[in-house]
């Protein structure tokens, strides 16, 4: 049975019109969300750490910026969007010595209640509310007049309201002028990072990469080994999102979906498949996390390495002189946005 679609005719902003809405963190999505409550005429305030670089680019965009302990004592609803490895540390230090009864927690990802790296007093209503699409995206859309879809949980043990709050909240960013659905804590964490890692993030990067190691390592030159493995992929993935997959083999050339049908799956196959289970099952028991908070409390030394690996393959390089060449392709300081991200 499908989901059901809430859209604006079913939440209410008078729910959270009186409220104070405090976002912890000011990065990818806490500044769209702040924004767009903002001028969906609610009342928000920022919550970060004293020497955050964030604060000016706050307060220049019109809102009240406190520490967090002091947001939190401030707000009704309190928003933690500081990157997963950061939340449980923010919210033992500042957050839960400043909760009190009937005030609301939310997040953008189930990660940190999943897994109980967070757990909520009784008498506080932990809600989710999860654009499905990238901060920027939120944000331009709302001001465009339109939205992005968006997922919304409510927590076991709240109250009767959470999910009314959290409908409005959906509203607020602009969630129900595309749809929003309900999911879980737990189906939208680990469906969320199997994703990332089996098919969006790791899946595609991994097979780009193989793809252009292949034609390179066959004599072939680096930048026809880019435009037809990485460069053409944004091609082939907004066909896939405007049209769906059969959409998008109607659109390319017999020869290219012939190619699609016999070769695919000899790339993505049973053992492919197999490799996703076990992704699956070590998100499902926890172990993903587990292992990823200790990386993290060990000074990510692992995943240090892997960026700076990452950044010193060939494909980099290639990249970069060729994207100067397109002045059409819109370039990003991502590594710029992170670093403002993480602080």
């Amino acid at each position: 049975m499908p989901a059901k679609v809430y859209t604006d005719k079913d939440a209410d902003l008078r729910v959270i019109k009186k409220k104070t809405l405090a976002i912890i963190g000011y990065g990818s999505q806490g500044h769209a969300h702040a924004q767009n409550l903002k001028d969906s005429g609610l009342n928000v305030i920022i919550g970060l750490y004293k020497k955050s670089k964030s604060v000016k680019v706050a307060q220049s965009q019109g809102f009240e910026v406190f520490e967090t302990a002091e947001a939190v004592q401030k707000a009704d609803v309190i928003m933690i969007a500081v990157p997963d490895m950061l939340q449980a540390e923010v919210y033992e230090n500042d957050i839960l010595p400043n909760l009190t009864k009937g005030k609301t927690i939310a997040f953008t990802h189930g990660l940190a209640i999943h897994f109980g790296l967070i757990e909520a007093p009784k008498g506080i209503d932990v809600i989710m509310v999860a654009p499905k699409g990238p901060g920027h995206v939120v944000r331009s859309q709302y001001v465009e007049g339109k939205g992005v879809p968006a997922l919304i949980a409510i927590n076991k043990g709240s109250s009767k309201d959470a999910k009314k709050i959290a409908l409005a909240w959906a509203k607020g960013v602009g969630g129900t002028r595309a749809g929003v659905i309900e999911t879980t804590f737990k189906e939208e964490c680990e469906t969320d990072l199997f994703g990332e890692q089996a098919v969006l993030c790791g899946g595609a990067s991994a097979l780009v990469m193989a793809g252009f190691e292949t034609l390179v390592e066959a004599g072939y030159q680096p930048e026809m080994a880019y435009f037809e493995c990485l460069h053409e992929l944004k091609l082939i993935v907004d066909l896939m999102v405007e049209s769906g997959i059969s959409g998008m083999r109607f659109s390319v050339s017999e020869t290219a979906e012939w190619g699609d049908y016999i070769s695919g799956p000899r790339v993505i196959n049973a053992s492919s498949k197999k490799a996703m289970k076990t992704i699956l099952k070590e998100i499902q028991s926890g172990k993903f996390t587990k292992d990823w908070v200790k990386e993290y409390k060990a000074g990510l030394p692992k995943y240090k390495q892997f960026v700076k690996d990452g950044a010193a393959h060939p494909i980099e390089k290639t990249g970069k002189r060729l994207r100067s060449l397109m002045p059409w392709v819109k370039k990003r300081n991502i590594k710029g946005s992170q670093a403002a991200y993480n602080n």
